[in-house]
C-alpha cells in the first residue's frame, strides 16, 4: 500500500498541489516494490507517472488479448518503454536514471491506488506488472541483475553439496548436458523452496519434490522470483484495499484514479493533434464522404452514415463528430459548409443559422468561453450513453455490430471469416483491441497482424485511428511513384 495515504492520508504539504508520499529504494533498475518512494509530487506528476505506466500496462494486456508470442509482447512493450517509461541500466551515461526511476516507483504506487478496489481489477493489475517485471529481468544487466539478487531475500534455502549428492538420483533428471552430465550436475546450484511458491514448474514438473520442498535448478530460478513478486504485490493490494476509504476522503484525487482504472478497457488516450503530415494542408466539406468510407473508424463511421441517411444527428453525435472532423483538419468555414449541406434535408438556411452555426462556432472556440475543444477520446467515448463507442454499446446484440462491421468495412477486405476474432475482444471488453484488430485488417496492406498503428500501439483515439489510416495511404501512393 501507498504508506503515505495510510499514515498522513496523502498530507499536504503546504501547498495544495503536492503530497508528501515516503522514500523508496532506486539502486536498481529491477524493483520489488516493497517501499513506497519519498518526494514532493504535484497533483500533475501524479496523474502523469501514472498514465505513461498505464500505457505500458494496457499494451501488455492487449498483448495477451492478440495472442501475441512472448518475443513479441517483449518487443511491443520495450518500445513502449521506449517511450513513455525509460528505465537504463546504471552503467547509461549521460541520463539521470535516478529520475527514471522515481517515475517508475510513483507510478507504480498511484496505480496500486488506482486499481486494488475491485478483485478483477487488482488480478490484471497483477498480471500485467508481473509481465513487465519478466522483461525487465530478461534484458537487465547481468551484474545489475545479480547485484538486486544479492540485495533481497526471496526465502529460497541453498541446496548443500550433501544434500545433492543424496537426492543425485533424482535431481540428475533435471540437468541438461550434451557430454559430462557428472561435471554438469556438480556445477549446478539447487535451490529449496516451498513447492507451493512456483506452482508453474511443479506443473510442468521441472523440480523434485520432498518433504514439502521443490527443488529448483539454478537455470529455472527466475521462476522463484517472479513468484515472489506476484505474491508480494498480491498481498500489497490486499492491504491497499483495505487503507483506500483514507484516500477517498481527498476529493482531488478520486477522478484520477477512477479515470486510471478505466485504462485497460479504452486503453490510454492520447490527446491527439493531427498535423499537416498525416492530413496534409486540410479538408474541405468534399472530401468527407471519400474519407470516411476509407478512414473512419467504426464510431464515426457509424454517425456519418446516420447523418447521410437522416439528414440529422442528435446533439452529442453532432459534438463528437463535428469535434472529430476539426481535430482532422476540417475549418470553421469548410465546417459550417459541411453541416449545412448535410442538414439540407430537412433544414433551411435560416433554420440552419438560427439552431446550428452556433454550436460550431462554439466548438472552434469562437463563441462562449471561447474554448478550443479537444475531440472525443475512446474512454470518453466509452462513457457516452449517446454516440458512443459502437463495440460497447452494441456488445449486448452481436448481430447488429456484426452487420455494422461488415456494411462498414468489406470495401477494405474485412470478411465474415474475421469476426469471431473481433467478437471475442468484445465479448472481453477489449473494445480498443477489437478496434486495432479491425484496423490491421483493412490495412493488411501496409500493416502485420500484431502492429496495430505501428510498433504494436492500439487504437486510444478516433483521431488517432483515421490520421494513421490517412498517412498509410499517403506513404503507400508515394512508394507507388517512386517505383515508377
Amino acid at each position: 500500500m501507498f504508506q503515505a495515504a495510510r499514515q498522513s492520508k496523502l498530507q499536504q504539504d503546504g501547498n495544495d498541489d503536492v503530497f508528501f508520499v515516503d522514500n523508496g529504494n532506486t539502486s536498481y533498475r529491477l524493483s520489488l516494490y516493497d517501499q513506497p518512494p519519498l518526494y514532493d509530487v504535484t497533483v500533475e506528476e501524479f496523474e502523469t507517472s501514472a498514465l505513461d505506466r498505464l500505457r505500458i500496462l494496457a499494451e501488455i494486456e492487449s498483448s495477451a488479448a492478440r495472442n501475441r508470442s512472448w518475443d513479441e509482447t517483449k518487443q511491443v512493450t520495450i518500445t513502449q518503454c521506449g517511450k513513455y517509461l525509460p528505465l537504463n541500466s546504471n552503467s547509461a551515461s549521460g541520463i539521470d536514471v535516478q529520475a527514471e526511476r522515481k517515475k517508475d516507483q510513483l507510478g507504480h504506487f498511484v496505480l496500486r491506488l488506482a486499481f486494488c478496489r475491485s478483485e478483477e481489477l487488482r488480478r490484471r493489475f497483477m498480471k500485467a506488472e508481473t509481465t513487465l517485471f519478466k522483461i525487465r529481468f530478461e534484458s537487465d544487466d547481468s551484474n545489475e541483475r545479480r547485484a538486486f539478487l544479492n540485495s533481497k531475500d526471496f526465502n529460497w534455502i541453498s541446496v548443500s553439496k550433501n544434500e545433492k549428492d543424496e537426492y543425485k538420483g533424482q535431481l540428475q533428471h533435471f540437468i541438461s548436458a550434451k557430454v559430462d552430465l557428472d561435471t554438469a550436475f556438480n556445477n549446478e546450484a539447487f535451490y529449496k523452496v516451498k513447492w507451493t511458491t512456483i506452482p508453474d514448474l511443479v506443473e510442468k514438473r521441472k523440480v523434485f519434490l520432498k518433504g514439502g520442498y521443490a527443488y529448483v535448478p539454478a537455470r529455472e530460478q527466475a521462476s522463484i522470483i517472479y513468484a515472489a513478486f506476484e505474491e508480494r504485490l498480491e498481498a500489497a493490494l490486499l492491504a491497499t484495499s483495505r487503507a483506500i476509504p483514507l484516500v477517498d476522503e481527498d476529493m482531488r484525487l478520486n477522478p484520477i484514479l477512477d479515470n486510471l482504472a478505466q485504462g485497460f478497457i479504452a486503453g490510454v488516450p492520447s490527446d491527439w493533434v493531427a498535423s499537416a503530415e498525416t492530413t496534409g494542408e486540410g479538408i474541405t466539406a468534399d472530401m468527407v464522404d471519400s474519407l470516411a468510407k476509407q478512414h473512419f473508424p467504426l464510431c464515426m463511421r457509424v454517425l456519418h452514415q446516420s447523418l447521410r441517411k437522416d439528414h440529422h444527428l442528435k446533439h452529442f453525435g453532432r459534438l463528437h463528430y463535428g469535434l472529430f472532423l476539426k481535430v482532422l483538419g476540417l475549418s470553421i468555414d469548410e465546417a459550417i459548409a459541411f453541416w449545412r449541406k448535410s442538414f439540407a434535408g430537412g433544414s433551411g438556411s435560416d433554420k440552419f443559422d438560427k439552431e446550428y452555426r452556433y454550436n460550431i462556432r462554439h466548438s472552434f472556440g469562437l463563441e462562449g468561453r471561447r474554448m478550443n475543444y479537444p475531440a472525443k477520446n475512446c474512454l470518453q467515448l466509452h462513457s457516452a450513453h449517446e454516440a458512443g463507442c459502437p463495440y460497447r454499446q452494441l456488445e449486448s446484440s452481436p448481430e447488429n455490430l456484426q452487420s455494422a462491421l461488415l456494411s462498414s468495412y468489406s470495401a477494405q477486405g474485412l470478411t465474415i471469416n474475421d469476426l469471431p476474432e473481433i467478437m471475442a475482444q468484445v465479448k472481453k471488453r477489449s473494445y480498443h483491441v477489437a478496434c486495432t484488430r479491425v484496423f490491421e485488417i483493412t490495412h493488411a496492406r501496409s500493416v502485420r497482424k500484431g502492429e496495430g498503428l505501428g510498433d504494436g500501439e492500439s487504437v486510444t483515439h478516433p483521431n488517432q485511428y483515421a490520421a494513421r489510416s490517412i498517412e498509410l495511404e499517403k506513404e503507400s501512393k508515394e512508394m507507388e511513384v517512386d517505383f515508377v
